[in-house]
């Protein structure tokens, strides 16, 4: 007999399909947005996106008791970078972190979810977030200064 493919996810806070948002770099104020597709079933989450870096795949898993939700988002022949949030029917927000070089905030909602940017305003001020050693810049957005 065939394995049964696994049922999406019925909580409402985890819809499978579009989401969108946003992560933000430590000591910045600009808002980086992301568009994500997204599968939840059975505590386990995976999809992919595009941002500014980037497309990407995402993998990792979610807690229905808690909101907890823990993922990697893996650019295309790229770095990776780990996520750590939860969701309490205002979509996912939390941290990010690349290894020790870079860190900051996101926050990730289903498309169509009337969220307004004072909402998003709080989780991105709620989110704590421990200074850098130094900051991490990406070898390809590095500008060589004018002569």
């Amino acid at each position: 007999m065939p394995d049964e493919p696994l049922a999406t996810e019925a909580d409402s806070r985890f819809p499978s399909g579009k989401w969108t948002g946003f992560y933000t770099y430590h000591g910045h104020t600009e808002k980086q947005p992301m568009e994500l597709i997204l599968n939840f079933r059975q505590g386990m989450m995976e999809g992919e996106g595009r941002d500014a870096v980037g497309e990407f795949t995402v993998k990792g898993r979610y807690h229905l008791d808690d909101g907890v939700c823990n993922f990697r988002k893996q650019y295309i022949g790229r770095h990776s970078v780990e996520y750590s949030g939860f969701n309490e029917g205002k979509g996912i927000w939390g941290t990010w972190q690349i290894r020790h070089e870079s860190k900051g905030g996101f926050h990730i909602w289903p498309e169509g979810m009337a969220l307004g940017t004072t909402d998003a305003l709080e989780a991105e001020e709620e989110i704590p977030i421990e200074a850098p050693e130094e900051e991490f810049v990406p070898e390809e957005e590095l500008v060589p200064a004018a002569a």
